[in-house]
């Protein structure tokens, strides 16, 4: 089940098309203003868009490899509250607003390159790996690799490089590509004293809550420029409410659900029904605090150190209500002797149930024991993730000809979530669903849907609760040398060892919920109503009860002293990398070609079934050799000609080794295969770049990526014991295993400086992905559904800026294409096309303050996804506009 955010309290903003019409009349104005004020390219943390713009150009021009680059005031000057959001608007680079199925939250929160998923692109900070937990449930117990961006806020960085070809000295794990967060240096700033800081309102139109944003830096460096200290603390508060309708489990009419009425009508059997839909609401509060401390010491021209450390929080206390419609129950009547109902109305399209319809009289003899509906109530008070490292890195020339780089560290993270869980099955009303497919969310009808009646003829009421941890961590070391060479042909030689110790855990509590929870007098007292849904014809204004009252409900009648040691793991994998690399530069051609031999060993601990800890151990050891190979050359004074091909690897997601998940009222589950091989990438990119103006850029890069070893999911059935049943049952597994696959595309890119301030970009992504090999069981074999995960075909992006002395404005439109989210109860989840509008316009009101006004989804953009087809759907979202706005200063 899905989830929605908190209704708030009354702080109201001037209308969003005021703000935007504010935004579009500020731009129109600058365009009368007076020319941008040029740069001091003395500093390295530049001040104007065309500045930033002509920057990144200039890295991506003279790069080796192929590379894109996004600078701080890239970020700094679009409605961009992390990192990802920046990222989008590169060609090849796609973002989701969530780490899973779940349907996103409104903040763009993973990123992956040439149509892959997520975790195939490695995400670094300052060149290490950065660790990190989740606050949602199943990507805590999924136990994935790929970084959560929303932990990283905007201010802290200086440079992000993403790296679509790879070379020898990068970092293994990023088979796609790896991406560079590269923070801001004390040393690198132009003044002994730098002062910086903004506060903002961040106003949610869904929740209609405006929260404060706070953030500061100030750096100091002594006048001989050889000591820097820099500080920089940030504290982030959003309210977010999302409302939705879901459906959770489409299912096969069988005799077994439905027996009276395929007796009446026998053409209804093996037809798909909806039998589970909700009407979805999420609240949440957000707040995102901590800071880092980095100190630079240059001991002399030859040797220098830095000492950097970062934490951030992520508190994400939730409250997730479904009400469902259950028409599965009026048709089976199980839990009574009566027989099923027969549906008063219905119809049928093609494979699918569309409609079905109950009256509003008993259709049975007794339906005192029959729930038509049912609610569930999840509360996660307390959630949240964090993360944390300490580096210590250092510069050495040994001579003129040699040098050495080092880094050691420790990072961490965790991820926490506790869930309350109140699920009630409601006395039989009329009812009814009529489905419109992906167009539009189905029309849910349950009569007396406002008030908190349970059915009285048998338990109304199942609660169910855990307590689930993860803690990620990894030490690591690294050397690089580079040696200067007589070669003319080879002028560099570059070498390195890394070493690494990777330790993931899964802890997973059972809630043992006491049986007075159950009775109507001990209900959560805090009976209310949802808020008025801004999608048409789902349920409205059902009855829950507020976060608040299912906290203390929890409280009081739920322990957590049991381990459920089947759905735990502990997975232990050390890694060791040496790598050789030479420059190239020969006639007209330059680049680099390389080895990276990387040997991993794997400890996997999981799936006890016992009620001590008793696991299933198991062990393996990889040797991979990794080449590659990167040319440039200029065809023409400005026309570069680039090629690539390499071998990549990833490693399986931590989840799709060890962990077990199992939900109890669907009866379906994934687990992991600790005998899972890291996924192994064959790469080939070509590509050309016409840089015809200043700031200006046409290019075009085509690549292919063949996978051996990708990871999908087969199906199985698979008995284990239900806790919301109290018996054994058997549950529809899908489990990890590998296989192969391919992608391939072409990526379109143009930018260009229109003078006088203006500016225009502009890139499109083709990606084609697909599974080659049918797995056994997998949705390739059985259904013919060889689609990759995260491969959107088309995805392109428009933005327009201007900038002078006095104003700056930006406005961009990215759209993704739909694409294979997951697999979830049995059936595929793709989430469809989505297109999103952000702008922002910025005041300086003189060389210190700047008044910003920022808007993201500003088109109100509605979520939605489907199963295998279109007449299937699985959720439709709204997560509302966004707009920031605020006083940013430096001195």
């Amino acid at each position: 089940m899905k989830r929605n955010l908190k209704p708030s309290g009354v702080t109201r903003l001037t209308p969003i098309a005021a703000a935007v019409g504010l935004m579009v009349l500020g731009a129109s104005f600058a365009a009368q203003a007076q020319e941008a004020v040029q740069p001091d390219s003395s500093v390295v943390v530049v001040t104007g868009v065309r500045a930033a713009l002509a920057q990144s150009l200039n890295q991506k021009r003279n790069s080796d490899s192929l590379v894109e680059v996004v600078t701080a005031e890239d970020v700094g000057k679009m409605p961009d509250k992390s990192v990802a959001d920046s990222l989008q608007r590169i060609p090849g680079v796609s973002v989701a607003t969530a780490g899973g199925s779940e349907g996103g939250f409104g903040d763009n929160d993973r990123v992956s390159l040439k149509g892959t998923p997520s975790n195939l692109t490695l995400t670094t900070l300052n060149g290490h790996t950065v660790s990190s937990g989740d606050w949602y449930i199943s990507n805590i117990t999924g136990g994935g690799r790929s970084v959560s961006y929303t932990m990283f806020p905007s201010e802290l960085i200086g440079r992000v490089t993403v790296h679509k070809s790879s070379q020898a000295d990068l970092i293994e794990g990023g088979a796609a590509g790896n991406v560079n967060i590269e923070t801001r240096k004390p040393l690198s700033f132009k003044k002994n004293l730098t002062l910086m800081g903004s506060i903002e309102g961040a106003y949610t139109e869904s929740s209609k809550k405006t929260d404060a944003q706070i953030s500061g830096l100030i750096n100091w460096k002594n006048e001989t420029n050889d000591l820097g200290i820099l500080l920089q603390v940030f504290n982030e508060k959003r309210t977010l409410r999302r409302q939705g309708q879901e459906f959770l489990w489409w299912e096969k009419v069988d005799k077994g659900a439905a027996a009276a009425w395929i007796a009446a009508d026998p053409s209804v059997e093996g037809k798909y029904l909806s039998f589970l839909t909700g009407s979805s609401l999420f609240e949440q509060k957000r707040q995102r605090k901590g800071g880092s401390l980095d100190v630079e010491y240059k001991v002399s021209n030859d040797l220098s150190f830095n000492v950097n450390g970062f934490y951030t929080r992520l508190d994400a206390d939730n409250v997730n209500t479904n009400f469902m419609l259950a028409p599965y129950q009026v048709l089976s009547n199980n839990w009574t002797n009566v027989g099923g109902a027969i549906p008063s109305s219905y119809t049928v399209k093609g494979n699918t149930i569309t409609s079905i319809a109950f009256p509003s009289k008993c259709p049975v003899a007794d339906c005192s024991a029959m729930g038509a509906s049912v609610q569930d109530i999840i509360a996660r008070p307390g959630s949240y993730s964090d993360s944390k490292f300490v580096d210590f890195n250092f510069k050495y020339r040994a001579s003129a000809d040699l040098r050495f780089t080092g880094q050691v560290g420790t990072t961490r993270g965790t991820g926490h979530a506790r869930d309350y869980a109140y699920e009630a099955w409601l006395a039989y009303a009329g009812n009814s669903l009529t489905m419109h497919g992906i167009d539009a969310p189905a029309t849910v009808v349950v009569d007396n849907a406002t008030t908190f009646n349970p059915r009285t003829g048998a338990d109304f009421f199942s609660g169910w609760a855990s307590d689930t941890t993860t803690r990620d961590k990894e030490n690591y070391g690294q050397a690089d040398g580079a040696y200067s060479t007589t070669w003319e042909a080879v002028p560099t030689i570059r070498f390195g060892v890394r070493t690494a110790k990777h330790d993931r855990s899964l802890t997973w509590l059972d809630g043992a919920v006491a049986p007075a929870a159950g009775l109507l007098a001990n209900a959560p007292k805090g009976l209310t109503n949802y808020p008025t849904s801004p999608l048409s014809n789902v349920l409205q204004n059902g009855w829950t009860f507020s976060g608040p009252s299912m906290k203390e409900w929890g409280d009081k009648y739920v322990t957590f002293n049991k381990h459920a040691y089947q759905s735990e793991f502990q997975i232990t994998e050390k890694a060791n990398a040496a790598y050789v690399m030479g420059d190239l530069n020969f006639a007209n051609v330059q680049g680099n070609f390389g080895v990276r031999y990387v040997n991993t060993k794997i400890d996997v601990a999981n799936a006890s079934p016992n009620d001590v800890w008793k696991p299933t151990l198991s062990s393996n050891t990889y040797n991979n050799f990794l080449p590659s190979v990167n040319l440039r050359t200029d065809l023409a004074k400005n026309v570069v000609l680039r090629g690539a091909a390499s071998r990549t690897m990833a490693r399986p997601d931590f989840g799709a080794l060890g962990a077990l998940s199992l939900n109890d009222l669907t009866m379906s589950g994934s687990g992991g295969n600790p005998n899972l091989k890291p996924i192994m990438s064959n790469n080939v990119d070509a590509g050309v770049e016409w840089y015809f103006m200043p700031k200006s850029l046409i290019a075009v890069n085509l690549y292919q990526m063949k996978l051996a070893s990708y990871v999908t999911y087969g199906s199985s059935v698979a008995q284990f014991y239900n806790q919301t049943l109290r018996r054994v049952t058997d549950y529809n597994m899908s489990a990890a295993i590998n296989t192969k696959a391919r992608v391939r595309g072409v990526e379109l890119q143009y930018t260009q400086d229109l003078s006088n301030g203006f500016g225009f970009s502009a890139n499109y992504t083709y990606a084609d992905g697909k599974e080659t090999e049918a797995a056994p069981k997998s949705a390739c074999a059985e259904d013919g559904n060889c689609d990759m995960v995260g491969t959107s075909k088309n995805s392109y992006n428009l933005s327009g800026f201007f900038e002078n002395a006095k104003w700056s404005a930006r406005l961009n439109y990215s759209f993704r294409s739909s694409f294979l989210n997951g697999l979830d109860r049995k059936s595929a989840i793709y989430q469809d096309d989505v297109g999103t509008v952000s702008a922002s316009i910025n005041y300086n009101i003189n060389e210190f303050l700047t008044l910003s006004l920022e808007g993201k989804d500003l088109n109100d953009p509605l979520l939605k996804s489907y199963a295998s087809t279109k007449d299937q759907p699985r959720a439709f979202y709204k997560n509302g506009r966004q707009v920031f706005f605020g006083l940013r200063g430096k001195m």
